[in-house]
């Protein structure tokens, strides 16, 4: 048996009571919270790691419930681009140049940005070489659910993307068979829809059946642009939103991710149906999607959580820095200082983004006998301080610098800033050579922004 104790923090727990427990402790077994608050010393072995936070605060892992781990080397290739110009000429032919070595690289590099910046449960919305990502998680210690993305039509696709349904179908189950539920319970596998524009009926029925019945989860990018909604109105009669639900395909274990375009009665169908959402405030505002009406989403009931995106489309893989976006943006838009408060805003990225991975009952907040997910921020830093109301400081002063240590499952991840899992190192020296030999096989070439002399 192995115990860590932590104690002398100032916990926020996030459980239902939203406590905080002010030098409090937290005592971990193997992968669980054993007792949190006050600790019975009886309770204690003999060779317990401590860990004395005081002066730091401790809470539970961030859960990122949108992110691309094969786009980490394409990070700089689709910037000041249009959507479809970022989709069909830059980012795709640099995924479809991959194989399973690249696909290594690149998900491991994003997994060890998401730890740094306190993201210890993610959610992949789709890549090719799914068996490459499993190995990435297994190696970093992190949490993930892992989709393959799918796609059986549309403009534009890479001819060695284009399958059928019943192929994509075929392809994932055997990745569920292999992989789910593996890497001590840290890797799920879901089932990926792209977009309504590559995903058509018989595919969008048959997945939903499918994971009903294995009862996992279903990740879409669903009424992501406004060209969405018009394309789906002229080929299937209706809003993606709309054509969704009359398929039947609108339930609980679907997280629909950006959301951008939404009326009223869309929100009252995904309220009722319990579909989860994912706000992804950088990449939307980075790509030019629009704002998703996030406070009005909240005030509903529905279930949003915070992801970052690929690094394409946002470029950085921070948690802190969406959780500070996601508040001021709805602020902007809606004039309204209230909205989208601190509080709000943590909830969303942990309590709700656990519910959007189906894991509540493991994950998301730390009480007895979850899972020994959590993170330490030092709020030590001239940026961090002074520290009048913490909550909101997490939200709006706090950066990635102020994750001191992550841990998952019980493990450290990361303490005191080190990676502990891999050397960090080697693979920033494997990640610039492979970017630079995926870029120059995918054909891919770049203006220069200004006048470039070199000097020989």
């Amino acid at each position: 048996m192995r115990q860590i104790l932590i104690k002398n923090a100032y916990i926020v727990s996030m459980n239902a009571k939203r406590e905080i427990f002010n030098n409090g402790s937290i005592l971990i077994e193997n992968d669980r919270i054993k007792e949190i608050g006050k600790i019975d010393e009886k309770s204690l072995l003999a060779d317990v790691e401590v860990l004395d936070a005081k002066g730091k605060i401790v809470l539970p892992g961030f859960v990122n419930t949108h992110v691309h781990l094969s786009q980490q080397l394409g990070r700089g290739i689709a910037d000041d681009v249009d959507l479809l110009t970022w989709l069909r000429e830059r980012v795709w032919p640099y995924e479809s140049s991959f194989d399973y070595e690249s696909s290594l690289i690149s998900s491991t590099a994003c997994c060890v940005e998401m730890i740094k910046s306190g993201v210890t449960t993610f959610l992949e919305s789709g890549g090719q070489y799914v068996d490459a990502m499993v190995e990435a998680v297994k190696t970093t210690g992190i949490r993930a659910a892992l989709s393959k993305s799918v796609m059986d039509e549309g403009v534009g696709l890479p001819e060695n993307w284009i399958k059928t349904a019943d192929e994509e179908i075929a392809t994932q189950k055997d990745l569920y068979d292999r992989f789910n539920n593996t890497a001590d319970g840290r890797v799920r596998i879901w089932f990926g829809l792209r977009t309504i524009f590559n995903n058509s009926d018989e595919l969008i029925l048959k997945t939903k059946k499918i994971a009903d019945e294995l009862n996992t989860g279903i990740h879409m990018h669903i009424a992501e642009i406004a060209a969405e909604n018009d394309y789906v109105k002229a080929n299937r009669g209706d809003s993606t939103v709309e054509h969704l639900h009359k398929l039947g395909a609108l339930g609980p274990n679907l997280l629909a991710v950006h959301t951008v375009w939404l009326t009223d009665r869309e929100i009252d169908l995904f309220r009722l149906y319990d579909v989860k959402v994912s706000h992804n405030p950088a990449a939307a505002m980075k790509v030019v999607l629009g704002f998703a009406r996030i406070p009005e989403m909240l005030e509903k009931g529905l279930n949003v959580s915070i992801g970052t995106d690929g690094a394409p489309s946002n470029n950085r893989m921070d948690m802190m820095r969406e959780m500070y976006l996601t508040s001021l943006i709805h602020k902007g838009r809606t004039l309204n200082p209230k909205a989208v408060p601190a509080e709000q805003v943590l909830e969303m990225a942990t309590v709700h983004g656990a519910k959007c991975a189906l894991l509540e009952k493991e994950i998301g907040s730390l009480e007895v006998g979850k899972k020994a997910d959590l993170i330490v921020l030092n709020p030590n830093t001239l940026h961090s301080l002074p520290l009048h109301d913490p909550i909101a400081n997490i939200v709006y002063t706090m950066s990635s610098e102020n994750v001191e240590s992550t841990m998952c499952n019980g493990q450290w991840l990361m303490k005191n800033r080190e990676i502990l899992v891999l050397d960090e190192a080697e693979l920033i020296e494997k990640l610039k050579e492979k970017a630079a030999e995926i870029k120059k096989k995918a054909k891919i070439e770049l203006p220069n922004r200004f006048p470039v002399v070199d000097i020989i």
